[in-house]
């Protein structure tokens, strides 16, 4: 039982099967993000890049939200102390989720807005309860996707359609969000975390080097011509063919048996 000199921690961090979960912790807020959140978040964040022991992240909210955005009115915003100038956007969550080799997938057990939605857009995959919601409420509000969004947005749906989705502010459902393609798979509510480490443990089963290739071949592969992207996957691919797992893979399709990787 929590004291009342104890603090619920903001942020909650576990690690099992290979699977890190990072859950946003303030639901009595709509999980909006703190200024203090910012530096948990991104520690743990960075924390489970660098874990060997962990081979897929999961992002969720406690509560009803996934993530209401940054929290206006508690220090990083109307009435706090902290400008927007005064951001690391280096070191910001969404900036450090583009940059982790380790999968990410964004359960999103409910609504995401501003900087929540960002966050989750940010992520490889992501899986939406049915009664989730994608708020691109940013013009609303006066301001722009300040956390990736006009950068991700375009990629993820084509120009045209970001920019409706970016002018207007206007908030999806999440079959919307399907259509859009938006999310990988909408599930019933309550199923959204379960779902999600379905696919975590599926990626946890893989050879954890050569999913991690992948990944940094894709993300290179965004601003590289093809036959640029072609040289450096080959790059890529001579040093995996070095390695433990990859003699484990092999042997165990010859074995016709479940590999069983050590990310050696």
């Amino acid at each position: 039982m929590t004291t009342e000199t104890e603090s619920v921690p903001e942020v909650l961090y576990d690690v099992s099967d290979s699977v890190a979960k990072i859950t946003f912790n303030r639901p009595e807020r709509q999980n909006t993000i703190s200024p203090s959140m910012l530096d948990d978040l991104t520690a743990r964040l960075v924390e489970a890049d660098k874990d060997p022991e962990v081979r897929a992240v999961i992002l969720t909210g406690s509560g009803r939200f996934f993530c209401a955005g940054l929290d206006l009115r508690g220090g990083l915003g109307i009435g706090g102390g902290a400008a927007a100038t005064d951001l690391d956007l280096r070191n910001a969550p969404p900036t450090v989720i583009h940059a982790m080799g380790k999968p990410t997938i964004a359960a999103l057990n409910g609504s995401a807005a501003g900087y929540g939605m960002d966050m989750a857009l940010g992520c490889d995959i992501r899986i939406m309860a049915r009664s989730a919601k994608l708020a691109a409420a940013f013009t609303a509000r006066g301001i722009v996707p300040e956390s990736g969004g006009t950068w991700i947005l375009p990629r993820l749906i084509g120009w045209a359609k970001a920019s409706e989705l970016i002018f207007t502010g206007k908030t999806l459902t999440a079959e919307e969000c399907l259509e859009e393609r938006l999310c990988n798979h909408v599930v019933d509510d309550g199923d959204c975390l379960e779902a999600a480490r379905e696919i975590a443990l599926e990626i946890a089963r893989n050879a954890p080097l050569a999913v991690q290739a992948s990944k940094k071949m894709m993300r290179m592969g965004l601003n590289e011509t093809f036959p640029d992207h072609v040289h450096h996957v080959f790059l890529q691919l001579l040093p995996l063919m070095r390695t433990q797992d990859f003699k484990e893979g092999m042997s165990a399709f010859m074995e016709k048996r479940p590999a069983e990787f050590e990310g050696k």
